[in-house]
């Protein structure tokens, strides 16, 4: 098909997203490892003869409104993605599909998350206004991609429980209710949490990953989910006897507490996200202290 243009009718500007699904299986499995250096790097993902996963695909473009009111032909647009992207991918093995993923050739890399989502964009940089790319692998592990060379960002979701009590000890119980309202009640109260650990790194040439996915999630594990869970935060967790479990000093401290970890593994921490619950939370960036201008798509 042709490349899509931008009609520049009206001047105002406009992000737009579509979303596409595929199923498709894949392997990790490096030809110049032994079975003993496969299994030990990609773990069950190095199993034959594979395993499967339902993708969802969100990609985002920005131009200007045309006279019709639209920024591209939404019909055009479905009909890229499908081409490019779906119709090639759909029920197929990643590792045979695309020559990109053939680990035979010194080129080849590992279909993992985030080489995917780089090399979607490759196929439809010509296509379309693209400006970001987001690839669920899971609902706990996406991948997002903005087009800069090798970069790329991975996420993972993990969860937790604990309670919590909002108080300052050198105020009087009025006055901390003033502050935080039910929150502040002595007895405390309980949340689910989920909390987004988000890396930003280059993806290797031939792994396909920013950095060790086996050791990102024991990490995580370790030093966060197994530390916070079934715990009363300001009890159980010494950084919270002296400073308030707020969702924002919570996401400060579980960025304190994986920055290093992750930068000895070969990836930056980009993001914290803790959702406290469906109305409230908190994200932190560890790589950008001042937020007053931030402007992030990931």
């Amino acid at each position: 098909m042709n490349e899509i243009t931008l009609k520049h009718g009206q001047g105002r500007g406009c992000v737009i997203t579509r979303r596409a699904l595929f199923s498709a299986s894949h392997r990790y499995w490096l030809p110049e490892f032994s079975a003993e250096e496969n299994s030990k790097y990609f773990g069950k993902c190095s199993l034959s003869p594979g395993h499967g996963h339902n993708y969802e695909l969100i990609v985002s473009m920005a131009g200007d409104l045309n006279e019709d009111g639209m920024v591209l032909n939404l019909s055009e647009v479905k009909h890229a993605i499908k081409e490019e992207i779906t119709n090639q991918l759909d029920f197929h093995f990643l590792n045979e599909t695309w020559p990109e993923f053939d680990t035979s050739k010194s080129k080849g890399c590992l279909p993992t998350t985030e080489s995917l989502a780089k090399v979607i964009w490759s196929r439809l940089e010509s296509k379309l206004p693209i400006i970001s790319l987001k690839l669920y692998e899971q609902p706990t592990l996406w991948a997002d991609y903005l087009g800069n060379n090798m970069e790329a960002f991975l996420t993972i979701r993990k969860h937790f429980a604990a309670a919590h009590r909002l108080a300052r000890e050198e105020l009087a119980q009025e006055d901390n209710e003033l502050i935080y309202g039910k929150c502040a009640r002595t007895n405390g109260h309980g949340h689910n949490y989920l909390v987004d650990v988000t890396v930003r790194g280059d993806i290797d040439p031939r792994t396909g990953m920013i950095c060790d996915l086996g050791l990102l999630q024991q990490l995580i594990e370790n030093l966060v989910i197994e530390p916070f869970d079934h715990t009363f935060l300001n009890k159980d967790i010494p950084h919270f006897a002296n400073c308030v479990p707020t969702a924002e000093n919570i996401a400060l401290h579980i960025a304190d507490i994986l920055k290093k970890p992750i930068y000895e593994i070969g990836a930056n921490l980009h993001k914290i996200r803790l959702q406290e619950s469906p109305n409230n939370a908190a994200e932190v960036y560890p790589e950008t202290p001042k937020l007053k201008n931030l402007k992030t798509n990931i």
